[in-house]
């Protein structure tokens, strides 16, 4: 035996051990290699691409907007509201001028209009005469004009309007004239005090077409259960321009009135009942 060989006490070494120890290192440095490859993963190499973010909902980056842009929403906003309310108006005066209300009622109130020195206008004399047809169906048995004057005029506007009736052949015992008022309110609440004082509460009004929702409106507000006839001849009732200037211009008088006027007015006592 060789020295050697003595040492080792006889016996060959095995050579598994040390290949399964390479092994166990080998199989360590995969480990650690594919510890660092998910590090590596996980990690934003330099230079790489970033993971892409939640993007906000657009909802809620409408709300970052600058402030000048929500004053430009809240302008539009307005704007789109007035141009609603005034198209609502001007159907509502369209559609209640083109009714025709005339159920039995305790008087018949033809709204004054202009006249000239004794003699009523063409708008006047044309509510004056749908007034007398009414009177002679039988829609009432009474005929309320009314109406004051301006100052440096002679007459009233309801003095003329019952004078023109009788040559109508309206009797005389059947003709009241109310010569109060200066403008459409001021009109009704004279005529709802006197149809207080007589009894009196069921009312057709005689006017323009275009007229017919603001004094029918007014009237109510008053106490009074108020229809409306209009008249459909007149210069009212002529071309498409005259006819959507009037309308324009009773929206606008229509909506001031909700606004201003709701309450019935100090001038009435009490509402007519």
């Amino acid at each position: 035996m060789s020295p050697a060989f003595r040492a080792l006490g006889g016996r060959v070494p095995r050579a598994s051990g040390t290949s399964s120890t390479a092994g166990s290192a080998t199989t360590g440095s995969a480990t650690t290699g594919s510890a660092t490859t998910v590090s590596a993963a996980v990690a934003d190499p330099p230079g790489g691409t970033p993971p892409e973010r939640r993007r906000r909902p657009r909802l809620l980056r409408g709300l970052r907007a600058p402030w000048w842009m929500w004053v430009a929403r809240a302008g539009l906003a307005v704007v789109a509201a007035f141009v609603i309310v005034s198209l609502v108006t001007i159907g509502e005066v369209w559609w209640a001028g083109m009714q025709d209300q005339r159920p039995r009622s305790d008087a018949l109130v033809v709204l004054g209009a202009s006249q000239y020195n004794g003699r009523p206008s063409e708008v006047f004399q044309a509510r004056l005469d749908h007034a007398a047809e009414l009177y002679r169906s039988g829609v009432a048995p009474l005929v309320i004009t009314v109406g004051g004057k301006i100052p440096g005029d002679k007459y009233t506007e309801a003095g003329v309007g019952a004078t023109y009736l009788e040559k109508q052949g309206v009797p005389a015992s059947a003709v009241l004239a109310v010569p109060e008022g200066r403008d459409t309110l001021e009109s009704l609440v004279a005529v709802a005090g006197e149809m207080n004082t007589r009894g009196l509460r069921r009312t057709v009004i005689v006017t323009d077409r275009w007229h017919a929702l603001r004094s029918v409106a007014m009237a109510r507000d008053l106490g009074l259960t108020a229809h409306c006839s209009p008249t459909v001849r007149g210069p009212a009732n002529r071309g498409f321009q005259t006819q959507a200037r009037y309308v324009i211009r009773e929206a606008i008088g229509y909506r001031f009135y909700e606004m201003f006027h709701r309450a019935t007015p100090s001038g009435a006592s009490r509402p007519a009942v």
